[in-house]
């Protein structure tokens, strides 16, 4: 039917996201895109925007698609906090671990390349790996942990989440990647149970 779009836009913005997070913004064109997304230069910018906004739909999509899969682990903080960060590294080191997925993470690529980014993408990855520590320091304190412990606590998980894509870019492998985790909780159980 004429003037009908004949894509799925979801379907789009997933390859797009996927291609962003393989190479990065930077290393992204808009030819890039059009091969990724099977769709040609025109109908990426009348459906889905320039380069910029299309960026940030991926990134919001990103962020949301594995915020989510945060919040849920994180959802049983206030009965089990270390079960909760258990299940919150575990998010990230099987998507780590998906053959179908690029190595790292999108929201810490990004912001590692804030120098060549617009203002206005460089402040949306900052506000998305903002939101990493804001949900772990309430689920922290959900857990009993007073401000200052859930405030510390909360950066330092963040932290080695974002270090966890960054080490899987690198080549380490998942034993040493889930040896830093178990490190991690045990030192967030040692603090837990001073806290009791």
């Amino acid at each position: 039917m004429a003037g009908k779009k004949q894509f799925d836009i979801d379907t789009a913005l997933d390859a797009a996201m996927i291609q962003f997070w393989r190479a990065g913004y930077a290393d992204t064109s808009v030819d890039d895109l059009s091969r990724a997304t099977g769709l040609n230069r025109s109908s990426i910018y009348s459906s889905l925007g320039d380069k910029d906004t299309l960026f940030v739909r991926c990134l919001e999509r990103y962020a949301t698609r594995y915020g989510d899969k945060y919040d849920a682990a994180l959802s049983c903080a206030a009965d089990r906090p270390l079960a909760a960060a258990r299940a919150f590294f575990d998010i990230t080191l099987e998507r780590i671990a998906d053959p179908a997925l690029p190595d790292g993470c999108l929201v810490a690529q990004t912001v590692m390349a804030t120098p060549v980014l617009s203002a206005s993408v460089a402040a949306r990855a900052r506000e998305a790996i903002g939101l990493q520590h804001t949900r772990l320091r309430a689920a922290l304190k959900a857990g009993r942990l007073h401000d200052e412990a859930a405030e510390s606590f909360a950066t330092h998980l963040a932290a080695v989440n974002q270090s966890l894509a960054v080490m899987s870019r690198a080549g380490t492998s998942t034993e040493q990647l889930r040896a830093i985790v178990d490190v991690t909780l045990d030192a967030l159980a040692q603090t837990l149970t001073a806290s009791d």
